[in-house]
């Protein structure tokens, strides 16, 4: 359901929140209301059209499956979508008009660490509103002043470039290049990679409004490397592989997430890119809670996403409605100091679905402790809002042009 709020209903919790400053915290007229509903707005950002599809069928998912499990506070939770857009300023412009028309909540959002660190910064921190991201992986987001108002459903990416490393000596190559995207995502990527690695590299940054990076890649290959690894948006690392492999620049790859698409491999070819391994966050398929979320998928869908932050989309919700349902309130830091308390206590552990959430939620407003975990991973989050543990994807392109899942690394305890 999608509410706008009136001007009169804006004058409304106006005087309601000057009414309780005046009576010093107590109720106007005797006993204090129930909250209202809950309202969770979307920051969405179509850098993939077919994965923010898939992830906004996971967020609808998942107030379904609130709703259908009676609701936060009893009430259905209400809903305002917005498309960010890639861009930073054009992000925190839309952001700020859904806040003071809409008055969300709490937020998912901050699809790309760049819209994310902008959004963080500019208007959720001053807002003081919860934000979690199911997709922005960019370790600059650790150390945003966002006043412990950001947390995130995906690992950051100084998790998977151990992984990225060892792949990359697997695969016997001992120089490299990296053409990474400049930006907040890109470059922190690049600088954790280079970090972790121990022989030579040679990384240059690009613009992402480039129609060419033929410059870059031959700059990149200047130092001897024997492969490439490209730190881009899918949309950008076509154009990169197809210009390497064109020109004779590069014929061997190491790929990061973005390019585990299938549209990746039907743009350059199985027989160019068979064979080729990358690295993704993914998703546990094993407990309980991913088996009951995937059934429940299929069963809305006809069939599970094959691309990433899907389920991770789906926790970001639950996890915000569980926490305003812990606090028995929605004002943002209330929400903000349940999230680790519903995601990461001691509680009786709870799952997705519908059961799972029906039951964390009857036992909340019973005034009890949950332990949600999560459909994409167990959500137990470190001082910055970061994942503490989850795990890393190995994964290759096959001949036939199939995406073929090698090992899950862990990290963490």
């Amino acid at each position: 359901m999608r509410r706008t709020l009136s001007s009169k209903a804006r004058a409304v919790l106006a005087l309601g929140a000057a009414c309780l400053l005046l009576a010093g915290l107590a109720a106007c007229d005797g006993e204090a209301e129930a909250p209202g509903p809950l309202r969770i707005g979307v920051l969405h950002t179509s850098f993939n059209d077919e994965i923010q599809r898939e992830m906004l069928r996971s967020f609808d998912l998942a107030i379904k499956h609130l709703n259908e499990a009676g609701g936060v506070f009893g009430q259905p939770v209400e809903v305002e979508i917005v498309d960010a857009t890639t861009d930073p300023e054009v992000a925190v412009q839309r952001a700020r008009q859904m806040v003071e028309e809409n008055l969300p909540h709490a937020i998912v959002g901050g699809w790309t660490s760049a819209t994310a660190l902008a959004l963080v910064e500019q208007v959720i921190a001053p807002a003081g509103i919860p934000m979690v991201s199911p997709s922005a992986t960019s370790p600059l987001l650790s150390t945003a002043n966002d006043q412990d108002l950001l947390f995130r459903t995906i690992p950051v990416d100084s998790s998977g470039a151990p992984v990225l490393t060892q792949l990359v000596r697997d695969q016997g190559f001992t120089n490299i290049g990296v053409i990474y995207r400049q930006d907040p995502w890109g470059s922190k990527y690049a600088e954790a990679f280079e970090a972790a690695w121990d022989g030579p590299i040679r990384a240059v940054g690009i613009d992402p409004s480039q129609d060419s990076y033929l410059g870059e890649l031959q700059e990149s290959a200047a130092g001897g490397a024997e492969a490439l690894i490209p730190m881009t948006f899918n949309a950008e690392a076509i154009v990169i592989l197809r210009e390497a492999l064109d020109n004779g620049i590069y014929d061997q790859f190491v790929l990061t997430g973005p390019m585990k698409d299938p549209r990746t491999i039907e743009a350059i070819g199985s027989a160019r890119l068979g064979g080729m391994h990358g690295i993704a966050a993914v998703a546990d398929r094993t407990s309980v809670s991913s088996v009951a979320w995937e059934e429940a998928y299929v069963a809305e869908y006809g069939g599970l996403p094959v691309l990433a932050y899907v389920k991770e989309t789906y926790d970001a919700v639950i996890a915000l409605a569980l926490a305003a349902q812990a606090a028995g309130s929605t004002d943002g830091a209330a929400i903000r100091d349940q999230l680790r308390v519903v995601a990461s206590g001691t509680g009786e552990a709870v799952t997705a679905g519908v059961e799972g959430i029906r039951r964390a939620l009857e036992i909340l407003a019973d005034g009890g402790a949950v332990n949600y975990e999560g459909a994409s991973t167990t959500l137990d989050w470190d001082a910055n809002g970061d994942l503490l543990r989850g795990q890393i994807g190995v994964w290759r392109f096959t001949e036939d042009g199939q995406i073929e899942e090698v090992r899950v690394v862990p990290f963490g305890g």
